[in-house]
């Protein structure tokens, strides 16, 4: 029996209200690549086909964005359909050697923290390599600054009143390249009222893997594990962030599994959705300055977040928040696409860091680590850098008093 289901696929009436979300509609104008065409491509697996060739190409090409789901009048589950078809094609279908290896390569590195820190001496070197041309340069331009090491207390105690406890997933990118945003999220969170907590385990909640159709299993048994008994789960990168709320469908027909995935994922939260549910007791600093907001698309469209990042920003004094322009069109990351579908990726990232840069900022705030990546990389190449933080990077700053309104750090 087929992963994908026929009653989600009939959801799709063909009314073409995706097509101008869709950033491989939007760069190629086929029909194949727009969701609607994907849907149509699935329908052999749910009726019991083997996984074609046409299919899975178009599948690769699909960034997962989700931004189809927000256009949606009809409410199409497109990130299920979309998951559970790439799960079948990875159990199904054999990939090029090449492939193979290139996927292989990028699960064996980057779930694993201590491996992606093991890499930091090298990346100031791998920087250096963005002006080599083609694929190799703009791969480089990708790779993150050296990390300042960051380790969190496993226990950050609320201040004042304490309104409950919390577990921040440390996460493996965010863990080794970001752990700056982990840390500012703790002591926005405590100065909030929070009890934090930031176990060591689990080292990755899956999310990459759920996404491009390997297994995720493990991992989301391992992270149900290690945080269910907290009150709520607290994540900074949107794409766990969506992924952990997707462990009732990942697990849907394990028995053992599958109402613990259902408690865990209600349990869920991003750190500005947490922040958006209580009434502020601190008082903001002033942050004055211009700063354009970015929507990751597993926070924007995968959970529908996009009002509540917004209002951390603006509750931030003399911090001017500005809008690009197309800004439900994925910037490229979008997981590990990046890597395996780089031409198109590129495309859109130097797109998106285009209409970031014309609203005039300097300083772009993304709640995703992949996203932070893709713009400032495409930032740089187009010799225009941008400073690219996290939201909650800027509330830390005004909770701490903004400096004496000294502005962007």
């Amino acid at each position: 029996m087929s992963r994908v289901e026929q009653t989600l696929i009939d959801d799709c009436v063909h009314c073409g209200f995706c097509l101008p979300t869709c950033p491989t509609y939007d760069l190629w104008l086929e029909e194949m690549d727009s969701p609607r065409g994907r849907i149509v491509l699935m329908k052999e697996l749910a009726e019991g086909g083997e996984p074609s060739a046409p299919l899975v190409e178009h599948l690769d090409r699909c960034l997962g964005c989700m931004a189809c789901v927000t256009a949606c009048p009809s409410g199409v589950q497109y990130d299920k359909l979309v998951v559970d078809a790439r799960a079948e094609v990875e159990e199904r279908w054999k990939r090029p050697l090449r492939e193979r290896l290139l996927r292989r390569a990028i699960f064996a590195l980057f779930p694993h923290p201590r491996r992606l820190r093991a890499l930091a001496p090298l990346l100031p070197a791998a920087r250096l390599a963005r002006k080599l041309p083609g694929r190799l340069g703009r791969a480089a331009a990708l790779a993150p600054p050296k990390p300042a090491r960051t380790r969190l207390p496993e226990r950050t105690p609320a201040r004042g009143e304490r309104r409950g406890s919390v577990a921040l997933l440390q996460g493996c990118v965010q863990r080794a390249f970001f752990g700056e945003v982990n840390a500012a999220a703790a002591r926005v969170l405590a100065a909030e009222g929070f009890e934090v907590h930031a176990p060591e385990k689990p080292r990755c909640c899956g999310s990459l893997q759920l996404h491009s159709g390997a297994d995720a299993a493990p991992l989301a048994r391992a992270t149900i594990e290690a945080l269910e008994r907290y009150d709520r789960i607290v994540v900074t990168a949107a794409g766990c962030g969506s992924g952990m709320k997707e462990y009732p469908h990942l697990l849907r027909d394990d028995p053992a599994w599958a109402e613990r995935a259902e408690r865990f994922a209600a349990r869920v939260r991003d750190a500005s959705e947490l922040l958006a549910e209580v009434e502020p007791r601190t008082e903001r600093g002033p942050v004055p300055g211009k700063v354009a907001y970015h929507d990751a698309c597993h926070l924007a469209h995968a959970q529908g977040l996009r009002e509540e990042p917004r209002e951390l920003l603006r509750s931030i004094p003399g911090l001017e928040l500005v809008e690009p322009d197309d800004w439900e069109i994925c910037c490229g990351s979008a997981g590990i696409y990046n890597l395996t579908e780089p031409e198109p990726a590129a495309a859109l990232g130097e797109r998106k860091a285009r209409n970031l840069l014309a609203t005039g900022a300097r300083t772009v705030a993304a709640a995703n680590p992949g996203c932070a990546l893709q713009i400032a990389g495409h930032a740089e190449l187009l010799g225009r850098p941008l400073r690219v933080v996290h939201p909650l990077e800027l509330v830390s700053q005004a909770v701490e008093g903004g400096e004496n309104g000294a502005g962007l750090r």
